[in-house]
């Protein structure tokens, strides 16, 4: 069974409930915690502090994708209307020629050490490469477990910045977290190599913590858009829309959320820190001092489009919430993905796809036509239609081609009067 699913949004529940069992082997209490849609109140009590109530998104499912090969159905939690579709459509797209092709970097994190006030600091980073093996060995002692999973402390890096205060010293520590997002691990480790690096630059040790700049742990993707499947005048408008990002900082910033929309969907359907990714690609797209897209777009000299994105990826399929919640777990199993470096893989894909439908849409009919019409069910309810009457509602604006809270009203009220 592959993701190509036509008509996926036109199933009920149940049936797309039934299509995602059998393509991910769901059992049948996966599927009831799925239908159920909630996260119980003593779970979320042990997740974060204060608790009185757990907050809900949509999670849909991204079809087509095909990413190196295999096919994904992808689980994404969102409350934007047209962010689900818009993907699957990008990705039915992009089969024409051949899929997704992507690639994660080893799952490298970077931990910061900041030592004011440092004596001597040609001496202490010269003192600390010497030491350096020992340093990681202090550092490996705190996690054991990653050491066996073969992952742990890899290499230190060694930076000196001026900053208002004076200069500053700035150990980088790599570590390679294996299938975690990191964090914890990270700033374990720096704790633990914290007084070490104090003592032999006779300074002042301040903050020990990870960065979420994950330059060494990088995700890669690549798509073709047939010239023959797509237009020669979207591919075109694809490539006026590019250029305009690359140009005007005010238009790249909503470039850049056009690709977290899905990426963001997709790590809070899986329980990660979206904000740490958010964090990582937005300080990405500024690493050369100007903000950038993380995309890039060209023709081939055949006249397709080539699609690119890179950027960091600092997802996981272990620890924090995506073991604590159950639907997060499911999400996970849904995917069937065998590492946190094959998630990044779909993540960046992800992210181009959902990058490509929304400049191919502004490119030709406007972004607003299809997202309001998949808004209308919203209005709909907004205007006070219940059960049956929200589709009736929702395709009767949608014929009338006027999509609002006033027509959904006049509407509904039209409604209720012929049935009396």
């Amino acid at each position: 069974m592959n993701s190509n699913i036509s008509g996926f949004y036109n199933l009920s529940i149940e049936e797309r409930l039934k299509i995602v069992k059998e393509f991910s082997d769901l059992t049948d209490e996966e599927i009831e915690i799925l239908r159920k849609a909630s996260l119980d109140i003593e779970t979320a009590n042990r997740m974060i502090e204060n608790v009185i109530s757990a907050q809900q998104l949509p999670l849909g499912i991204a079809t087509h994708f095909l990413i190196n090969g295999k096919d994904y159905l992808i689980p994404m939690a969102t409350e934007e209307p047209s962010v689900v579709a818009a993907a699957s459509y990008a990705a039915k797209l992009a089969r024409y020629g051949g899929g997704f092709i992507a690639k994660a970097s080893e799952p490298l994190m970077i931990g910061q050490i900041q030592i004011i006030n440092c004596q001597n600091i040609e001496n202490a980073k010269k003192e600390i490469i010497e030491k350096k093996q020992d340093i990681i060995k202090i550092a490996n002692s705190t996690n054991q477990r990653l050491i066996e999973y073969g992952g742990g402390a890899r290499d230190i890096e060694i930076r000196e910045i001026d900053t208002q205060r004076g200069k500053m010293l700035i150990i980088h520590l790599i570590v390679d977290v294996r299938d975690a997002m990191g964090a914890n691990i990270v700033n374990t480790m720096c704790e633990a190599i914290a007084p070490q690096i104090e003592k032999i630059c006779e300074g002042k040790v301040r903050l020990r913590i990870v960065s979420n700049l994950a330059t060494k742990r990088v995700a890669r993707a690549r798509a073709i858009w047939k010239k023959d499947v797509v237009g020669e005048d979207a591919i075109e408008g694809i490539l006026d829309a590019y250029a305009f990002a690359s140009a005007d900082i005010f238009r790249c910033a909503t470039h850049n959320k056009g690709i977290m929309n899905g990426i963001d969907a997709l790590a809070i359907a899986t329980g990660n820190d979206f904000r740490a990714i958010e964090a990582g690609a937005h300080a990405y797209a500024s690493i050369t001092g100007k903000y950038s897209p993380l995309t890039k777009y060209w023709k081939d000299e055949d006249g397709n489009l080539i699609g690119e994105i890179e950027m960091p990826m600092q997802i996981a399929t272990v620890g924090g919430a995506t073991k604590t919640n159950k639907i997060a777990q499911i999400a996970l199993k849904i995917l069937r993905v065998k590492s946190a470096q094959e998630l990044a893989e779909v993540a960046v894909s992800l992210g181009l796809a959902q990058n490509f439908a929304a400049l191919r849409a502004l490119a030709t009919e406007g972004i607003q036509r299809g997202h309001m019409e998949l808004h209308s069910r919203n209005i709909a309810i907004m205007a006070g239609a219940i059960g049956k009457e929200i589709d009736e509602v929702a395709r009767i604006m949608i014929e009338s081609k006027d999509i609002s809270v006033k027509k959904a009203e006049e509407i509904l009220k039209e409604i209720r009067e012929s049935k009396r």
